[in-house]
């Protein structure tokens, strides 16, 4: 699922060329707008809040999550084919030179600009935002001691933005496992520090690092490394679940974490249930 330097990314590529423009025509393929018409709006914004993207137009706000397999192009008006299928389009905004089409897209809502706060009334601070605060993040990961790190992390309602491989490289920098309870992490603050640096050298980027350079081979130092030696210690990364009660708790079944044994270290002898 995309994270947060992802969807910032795309809403600073629709910015260049819808901020400022009029909207030709539109089309929303879900059945609840397909009659909506945006046409004549003026385009004001567009922006990231966690990982939902927001284009502001007239008094209405399109929202839209890319989920797993969303994504926003890019083209010229007239004259350029779509890379994906059409019957995956979700949604086409035209301007007079640009066409801007999300494909796949896991949410796409129409909604008064001033039901925004309500929409996102629980959401948690966004690290990629205007409005940052660390310690708002700190105290709704507090709130839930008994909750583990990695599955906190993931927890929107916290802090928006992190998503499965970030919160797996912070907890490799941060030298804790993600079973750990938010209530035994020692520094929290810091954890919240390393979270905001890493997507903010990130949110620019068209390759994702953790490592310090983009450009290298190996970018990330655990995440999608399970069996490949670590970076800094050459111990062979594993990777596992956090288990199920948690993972049910948190509504994200299916993930997993990656973790170094060493650089790592684990507070008992678990059955970690490794995939790899």
């Amino acid at each position: 699922m995309p994270e947060g330097d992802t969807v910032y990314h795309q809403a600073s590529a629709l910015r260049a060329v819808l901020a400022g423009k009029f909207l030709e025509s539109t089309q929303f393929r879900v059945p609840q707008y397909a009659t909506a018409d945006l046409s004549g709006e003026l385009v004001e914004e567009v922006l990231s809040r966690g990982k939902h993207l927001l284009i502001r137009a007239g008094e209405t706000t399109i929202q839209s999550h890319l989920k797993m397999e969303g994504i926003w192009h890019v083209y010229p008006r007239r004259g350029v084919r779509w890379k994906r299928p059409g019957h995956t389009a979700r949604c086409v905004l035209n301007t007079a030179e640009h066409q801007a089409v999300g494909f796949s897209l896991g949410e796409l809502h129409l909604m008064p600009r001033t039901s925004e706060d309500s929409f996102f009334a629980d959401l948690g601070p966004d690290l990629l935002g205007p409005d940052w605060d660390q310690d708002e993040a700190r105290r709704r990961l507090q709130a839930q001691p008994e909750r583990s790190l990695g599955v906190a992390l993931l927890n929107q309602r916290n802090l928006a933005g992190i998503g499965n491989v970030f919160r797996s490289e912070i907890c490799f920098l941060s030298r804790l496992r993600p079973e750990t309870p938010v209530g035994e992490v020692a520094d929290l603050d810091s954890v919240l520090e390393m979270s905001y640096r890493l997507l903010q050298v990130n949110k620019n980027r068209s390759r994702r690092a953790t490592t310090g350079s983009a450009s290298t081979a190996i970018s990330l130092w655990t995440y999608g490394r399970a069996g490949k030696l670590c970076l800094r210690c050459q111990t062979p990364i594993i990777r596992y679940y956090l288990g199920e009660e948690q993972l049910r708790q948190a509504a994200i079944e299916d993930r997993s974490v990656y973790v170094c044994p060493y650089c790592q270290p684990a507070r008992d002898e678990l059955d970690w249930g490794e995939l790899d």
